[in-house]
């Protein structure tokens, strides 16, 4: 599996980079894919400290964000990004594999 398999956009970088250094050395973001939502799947994103050999570790900057072997698939070509707009602050995966996605992007169809 390689890093270009999922981008983190500078804005989600930050951001991610700030919630793990509130939370101590060895943290690290888990986004992971999970069936269920009003569209089909949905996205998860966990603090975690426990890498797996097949997990997608993704690194920038301060950020490290961790994909399980199962959730690649679905996240495959995708951007994690982080806007911060009048409807709030959130994590957003920009997924070219979604073919539908619900009003407030948390989970999709394929």
């Amino acid at each position: 599996m390689t890093a270009a398999a999922v981008t983190i956009s500078d804005r989600a970088a930050r951001r991610i980079g700030e919630i793990l250094k509130g939370e101590g050395q060895g943290a690290m973001l888990r986004i992971s894919v999970e069936g269920g939502g009003c569209s089909g799947f949905q996205y998860k994103f966990d603090v975690d400290r426990a890498k797996t050999d097949d997990d997608l570790v993704i690194e920038r900057d301060n950020a490290v964000v961790l994909v399980d072997s199962a959730s690649v698939p679905f996240l495959a070509g995708s951007e994690v990004d982080f806007i911060d707009d009048l409807i709030g602050a959130s994590f957003r995966v920009n997924n070219p594999n979604a073919t539908a996605s619900c009003g407030c992007g948390t989970s999709f169809s394929i």
